[in-house]
């Protein structure tokens, strides 16, 4: 089998503290057999953290589905072109979107637009030195999607995306937050395309993870197991919901499917 874990909220918490158990299971799962990846909507210049990548990894599918290693090497990477990036920084500027460029190795914000902003603070404090301004990289940007804090009316906020619509899809966790994925992309994508690469089926796939932005590979999973006791009903797009992250929910879904 192959097994798919989310990272926020499904593999840690709002802490980046990670359980015992959830360790114990996904390394054991491997013992067994199984290869384990990441799945993220995070691009993979913020998926760094030592306790994470220390569990054990085969892979990580990053960004959303738009960057694949395997075994440590980068197997598939889908950069935005200079000329897409460009048209769409100057639109959603325009609009009074604050960006953030997420790629393989930097994100990209300008640290004036998320000063004093909750989210703005962990992702400078976690980026340290990955981190870039726009700006001064103009143009140079290594950019696989982005993010935006649009705090503007929301019909001026749907125009900007109908201008762009061409380019990105869309999964907006709020009135004011946005995640922009190059259309054709998403978790379960980067399922299929691990599969592809593996000569898996993909029906010999376990994807787990605990919210609505995990929806699409719950879906593509052979069995999408929903974290319980998170703010989304996943039962739509679940087949087996288990425990919370803080009651071991990993490690009871690899007991309950024999996969440990």
């Amino acid at each position: 089998m192959v097994l798919f874990f989310d990272i926020d909220g499904t593999l840690w918490n709002y802490k980046n503290e990670i359980s015992d158990k959830t360790i114990e299971g996904i390394r054991a799962a491997r013992k067994n057999g199984h290869k384990c990846f990441i799945n993220t909507g995070r691009a993979r210049a913020f998926v760094t953290n030592e306790d994470l990548l220390g569990i054990g990894f085969d892979g990580i599918v990053s960004a959303c589905g738009t960057m694949i290693e395997y075994n440590s090497e980068v197997v598939y990477n889908r950069l935005i072109s200079a000329e897409d990036a460009i048209r769409t920084i100057e639109t959603v500027r325009a609009y009074g979107f604050k960006p953030i460029l997420e790629g393989p190795n930097h994100l990209y914000l300008e640290l004036s637009d998320f000063e004093g902003d909750m989210y703005g603070d962990k992702v400078i404090a976690e980026m340290g030195d990955r981190l870039r301004g726009i700006d001064e990289c103009w143009g140079k940007w290594e950019m696989q999607k982005l993010s935006c804090a649009t705090e503007i009316p929301v019909e001026k906020r749907d125009e900007c995306f109908e201008k762009l619509s061409d380019l990105y899809d869309y999964m907006i966790h709020s009135d004011t937050v946005v995640e922009m994925v190059p259309k054709g992309f998403d978790k379960g994508v980067g399922i299929e395309k691990v599969c592809e690469l593996l000569g898996e089926d993909i029906n010999n796939t376990f994807a787990f993870g605990d919210s609505i932005n995990d929806k699409e590979m719950l879906i593509a999973a052979g069995v999408g197991v929903g974290m319980g006791g998170t703010y989304h009903d996943l039962s739509e797009y679940a087949d087996y919901i288990t425990a919370s992250l803080d009651d071991d929910g990993i490690w009871k879904a690899l007991k309950h499917f024999e996969l440990i």
